[in-house]
This record gives structure tokens, sequence and C-alpha cells, in this order.
């Protein structure tokens, strides 16, 4: 996930650890956005921000802001057996929104920010909804609809399209990540869709330089 973003910051922190002063992660930020945009067409820091600081990360055009993870919180991502252009899946976006609907993506943005700091998987799940993207995207991903259902089912908090897709992540607590993820893995599979299903802490690691002996 995030290819072209994982491309340029291994090289920077790669590179970087051979300075004789190393700079911080976030001082290499602006040459991150600048390999991503070389890699996939335009500066994003949405995937860059969590490779180069860990976990969960807001990421504006000019710097990088950690975010607080509840303790458990977990993700969990099923990647079917399927392609999906990411120009494609942007041009489906490539219309007017009703200022209603950024409102109301505002406020649910606000409400998984304030869950995070406040430690409130429920206020966490009252956000979990993508009432801009996820509408238009979805009929690109064959079976997205009962993935998700499935998903939530079987505790998740919240369930969504991951980037361009054709992935699908889901928000949980670690003891019912499992359940969570042979729930969505079956709903695909019902599609005649094969998948893997991976698990991962929301507060993932940071990159970093890992000593290799011969």
């Amino acid at each position: 996930m995030g290819g072209s973003a994982a491309s340029c910051v291994a090289a920077l922190v790669a590179a970087n650890a051979v300075l004789d002063l190393p700079v911080s992660m976030e001082a290499l930020y602006p040459c991150a956005l600048e390999g991503e945009a070389v890699a996939s067409g335009s500066q994003h820091g949405d995937n860059i921000g969590p490779m180069l600081l860990g976990g969960l990360v807001l990421a504006t055009h000019d710097r990088l802001l950690s975010i607080p993870v509840p303790q458990g919180l977990t993700c969990v991502l099923v990647h079917p057996d399927q392609a999906l252009e990411t120009k494609i899946a942007r041009a489906v976006l490539d219309r007017p929104f009703r200022i209603a609907q950024f409102v109301a993506q505002s406020a649910n943005l606000a409400l998984v920010l304030a869950g995070c700091y406040r430690g409130e998987l429920e206020t966490i799940r009252a956000g979990l909804h993508d009432v801009l993207v996820e509408p238009l995207r979805a009929p690109l991903v064959p079976g997205f609809a009962d993935v998700k259902t499935a998903a939530l089912s079987a505790g998740a908090l919240g369930a969504s399209i991951s980037g361009g897709g054709p992935s699908i992540f889901a928000w949980c607590t670690a003891e019912d990540a499992p359940g969570i993820a042979a729930a969505m893995t079956a709903a695909l599979r019902g599609h005649s869709i094969g998948c893997e299903a991976f698990i991962s802490p929301v507060a993932g690691p940071a990159a970093k330089v890992v000593a290799c002996s011969t």
C-alpha cells in the first residue's frame, strides 16, 4: 500500500542515515513530497506522513502532525485480486461537490480526530463515515457494499475504501480484528474474488534503517 510513497521515503531515510549530520524526519518531508510527485504525478503527503513519523499523521502541504492513537486501535486491510488504476479512481471525483457534503465530511473528520485525542472509540466510530468520496468510488470496487457490511456486522468501528481502491480497510479493536478479517474475506470470496487480509496496529512503526549482518 502506498508504494510510490514507500519508495521515496525508503530512499530518503537510507540516504539521511549516511549523512554526517542527519536531519529530522520532519525535515525530510519536503523532499519526500518531491519524490511522490515524480512517482505519482502530484505532491500529497497522506502516505508519506505515517511512513516518516509512524502511526496516524495529519499531513498538510508544509508540515506533519502526529495524532495520538487509542491503545489497541487496529486496522484490517483486505486487498482483492483486482486492479484499479488510480487515474480512474481520481476521474470519478472530477465533479462539483455541494457545500453540505464538505460540511458533513469535515464534521466526521473532526469526530475521528477528537476521538483519537480523547481516547474514545465510540467517538471515532461516529466519525468513520465517508460521505464525500466513498459513494463515488464504491461502484468501482466489486463487492464493496457486502464487505463493508460484513466488517460492521463483525464489530468494526468503520470501514471504507483504502485510497483509490480496490483495497478495503476497517478500524477495530485488536480483539475483534481476526473475526473482522475473516468476515471481510468471506464476503469478497462470496463474489468469487480472491484476496489477502492484513492486520496491523494503527500506531504502526516509522521507517528506519535496519542493520543487516552477513
